[in-house]
């Protein structure tokens, strides 16, 4: 519930005189009639709050200017670091997926990779992972193409039934995309 102000009348007679010359340099700072009018109107919601923050018998005009100024700043600095979207354009360049849920499956990875014996982890990660052929992951290890394939779909078979996945070929980087047909 807000709490009303009570404002001696002379105050508030004076507060309304001043509203046409605040508007009007609220529209010189602004060069926008709706931006003007809701500066006026914060101006005088302010002023009405800190009355008591008021000396009287000093200039209740320049008081009320001052306000105004500085509001217009402050809103100035802030608007400086806003973009005009009206379109909404900007702002859908600016998207990105939501992160949480790929970290959450990175985890789950890692421990899933974490339960693989080394012998497999090393070839999936070497060809799925390192990019490496079948044969370039051979020759690293030092083991035969046969042996590669085999412990590379064996660990990718794993980690399948790890993550309740329905088989090995629809285990992917994502699970938007399959990537039957490349190698996995």
């Amino acid at each position: 519930m807000t709490e009303r102000v009570t404002v001696q009348p002379s105050v508030r007679d004076i507060m309304l005189a001043a509203i046409p010359s605040l508007r009007a340099f609220a529209m010189s700072l602004s060069g926008n009639a709706d931006r003007a009018d809701d500066l006026v109107q914060e101006t005088v919601m302010r002023a009405m709050a800190n009355i008591n923050t008021f000396t009287p018998g000093t200039n209740m005009s320049a008081w009320l200017f001052t306000i105004l100024r500085n509001l217009f700043r402050s809103q100035y600095r802030k608007r400086r670091r806003e973009v005009e979207d009206p379109d909404g354009s900007y702002e859908a360049s600016l998207k990105l997926p939501p992160e949480q849920f790929g970290r959450l499956e990175f985890k789950e990875l890692v421990e899933g990779l974490a339960k693989l014996p080394y012998v497999q982890r090393e070839a999936l990660l070497l060809v799925a992972a390192s990019g490496f052929s079948y044969e370039e992951a051979a020759a690293i290890c030092g083991i035969a193409v046969g042996t590669v394939k085999s412990r590379v779909s064996r660990a990718r078979q794993q980690l399948a039934e790890l993550f309740l996945i329905d088989s090995a070929a629809t285990f992917g980087l994502d699970r938007g995309t399959a990537l039957v047909g490349t190698g996995w």
